[in-house]
């Protein structure tokens, strides 16, 4: 799939780091650092503006290593970028650990993935059929 792309970063082009990756890292585009306080949520902008597809979205998720060293994750995870969607990509992060957290121009601060997606049509019904589940939910399978 080719997807046109407008750069006004000073960064390449987000790119898959291995054959298998399925999302390419995207960076901050700054003029300065940000300094993410704890429990602060910012957007921060990455220079990327993307046209899509119809029946294609781009989702920004967390990046696990900031995520998991750093308590910094994706506020709306995952964030969707519709195929109507002309702006700039900007990323709502939000620092989730106790100590600040300094974003600088360039670092990866989350990754993109393109994804298919499916526009469906509501049939309303009065019933629908069973299944072995049911209406159960919310851990009626258990953790074991």
């Amino acid at each position: 799939m080719t997807i046109q792309i407008v750069n006004q970063s000073n960064h390449a082009l987000p790119s898959y780091e291995s054959n298998a990756s399925a999302g390419m890292d995207l960076r901050a585009q700054l003029d300065s650092a940000i300094v993410l306080e704890p429990f602060e949520r910012t957007i921060v902008k990455t220079g990327l503006f993307i046209e899509l597809p119809i029946g294609v979205e781009a989702q920004v998720r967390p990046r696990s290593g900031l995520a998991i060293k750093s308590g910094i994750t994706v506020l709306n995870a995952p964030g969707t970028i519709d195929a109507d969607y002309r702006g700039e990509i900007g990323v709502i992060l939000i620092n989730l650990s106790n100590e600040p957290f300094t974003i600088n121009n360039g670092d990866r601060i989350a990754q993109l993935v393109i994804a298919k997606h499916e526009t469906i049509h509501w049939k309303e019904t009065d019933s629908l059929s069973d299944s072995d589940r049911g209406a159960g939910g919310f851990g009626s399978t258990g953790i074991k």
